[in-house]
């Protein structure tokens, strides 16, 4: 896996700190910092997310791909899945994340609770690299709703 990492910035002041990501499977990602308001030249301009929340978020889809295979392999009617995360940060640098909670919101017909409850299991003890990785630093908490359609 490879991505490369471009600053978009240069010379042009207007986009201080914005990149361009393009991944190994030849997708692109923008990212930009927050507006500095002290040092705009240091800032950036709120036009994209910023690399921390493109983390969680790319946890976020790891972690929901793993609980509709799993529920999808169980042969359970699922028909939607969302995940919310929340995240607390260190106060100093370097501002990790220290707390990550994911709720889950899973739509489907007659789908047992039991098997919902152990595909998210599964996905955070097992499947999901990304949030694996991330509970080295952070506690990771997860619930979930179940939506009968």
């Amino acid at each position: 896996m490879e991505c490369t990492v471009s600053w978009t910035g240069g010379l042009n002041t207007r986009s201080a700190m914005g990149f361009v990501a393009e991944t190994g499977s030849g997708h692109t990602l923008v990212m930009d910092g927050a507006p500095d308001a002290d040092k705009p030249e240091n800032g950036g301009q709120n036009l994209a997310p910023r690399p921390m929340e493109t983390l969680l978020a790319g946890t976020g889809g790891c972690t929901a791909y793993d609980v509709v295979l799993i529920l999808k392999r169980g042969r359970h009617a699922v028909q939607g899945c969302s995940v919310k995360l929340t995240a607390e940060r260190a106060q100093t640098e370097p501002k990790v994340f220290t707390k990550i909670h994911m709720h889950f919101t899973v739509t489907g017909k007659g789908l047992p609770p039991v098997a919902v409850e152990r595909a998210i299991a599964l996905s955070h003890e097992k499947y999901c690299s990304a949030s694996i990785m991330l509970a080295k630093m952070a506690e990771i908490t997860t619930s979930f709703d179940l939506i009968e359609v």
